[in-house]
């Protein structure tokens, strides 16, 4: 559906090791080979595969970055253990909760999400249901 998701960063250091922690528990991991300032950012991806790919950078423009009110960023899960583990995770990596591990029904009966911000607002779903990708 989407090649990729870019979001901006201040404190790049502490939010690259906030995602390496949070991303891994789900199976995602940073693209070694480019530095903290690629122009491209910072890159995580599944293992074998190039698309889709979650990015972070220092804002090109300069100015600082800031949260979008009304943007979530959501990561499948590949379980419901992965959705509990990411949001502890976060939590335990100067997130802050928004809501934690458990059935929405007012989504689906299968859906199972959990809900936080990184470390500088942006707000953050780990979801598992059926036919997720």
């Amino acid at each position: 559906m989407f090649s990729h998701v870019m979001i901006g960063a201040n404190d790049l250091v502490a939010m690259v090791t906030f995602y390496d922690a949070v991303l891994t528990t789900l199976g995602l991991a940073r693209n070694p080979v480019q530095p903290l300032d690629c122009p491209a950012g910072v890159i995580w991806q599944r293992r074998g595969q190039r698309w889709p790919q979650f990015a972070l950078r220092r804002p090109f423009d300069g100015r600082p970055a800031t949260v979008g009110n009304g943007v979530q960023i959501s990561f499948a899960a590949a379980s419901r253990e992965e959705v509990v583990a990411a949001w502890q995770t976060a939590i335990a990596y100067a997130g802050s909760d928004e809501g934690t591990p458990s059935i929405r029904q007012q989504y689906s009966e299968d859906f199972f999400a959990a809900y936080c911000r990184d470390p500088e607002g942006n707000k953050l779903c780990f979801v598992h249901a059926q036919n997720l990708p």
